[in-house]
């Protein structure tokens, strides 16, 4: 019975990552800006942060945990919204885009000052790929990178840096 117990817990560490991570992504996703079709929150910070923090793995089951909640219903999403009809909405393509970024940013760890950054960076930039192709489908092209990814620019660069910062502040300890 100790084997068993020893050989399970770093699954259920992880899965307690994970879960844990999912909840800061749904705490960062009510903390935004009321902008439309797509709200600004704190969630690409969070998602960056998990990636980088965790390693890919942990990123990807954090966002993976976040969306299945949001799919059960629970209130995770922007405006304390969930269920099905918001993973088929406007922002659908930026909650697969969570994904790809929470992967992405996992390849941050151990990576000198200049690589992190520039792995955050693409992770955060990687977000808007099927978000605004996504988008487009309710607004068009040019709307959707208007309104998608352009008006997100200033925020996308101060959520990087900042994402960077505490990577390397906490990379230190």
């Amino acid at each position: 019975m100790a084997i068993a117990l020893t050989s399970t817990r770093p699954a259920l560490r992880f899965a307690g990552i994970a879960l844990l991570g999912s909840w800061l992504l749904a705490a960062s996703a009510q903390i935004s800006l009321p902008m439309w079709p797509v709200p600004a929150t704190l969630q690409t910070l969070a998602v960056l942060l998990l990636g980088a923090l965790g390693g890919p793995a942990a990123g990807l089951a954090a966002v993976m945990a976040y969306l299945a909640q949001g799919a059960m219903g629970l209130p995770v999403f922007a405006h304390g919204t969930g269920g099905l009809a918001v993973m088929m909405g406007p922002t659908a393509g930026y909650l697969l885009g969570f994904l790809l970024a929470g992967w992405l940013a996992g390849f941050a760890r151990g990576l000198d000052m200049w690589r992190q950054g520039a792995v955050l960076l693409a992770a955060h930039l990687l977000i808007f790929v099927p978000g605004v192709a996504w988008l487009a489908g309710f607004t068009g092209w040019a709307r959707a990178f208007e309104v998608g990814f352009l008006l997100f620019v200033p925020g996308t660069a101060v959520k990087t840096a900042l994402a960077w910062a505490l990577l390397r502040a906490l990379s230190r300890r």
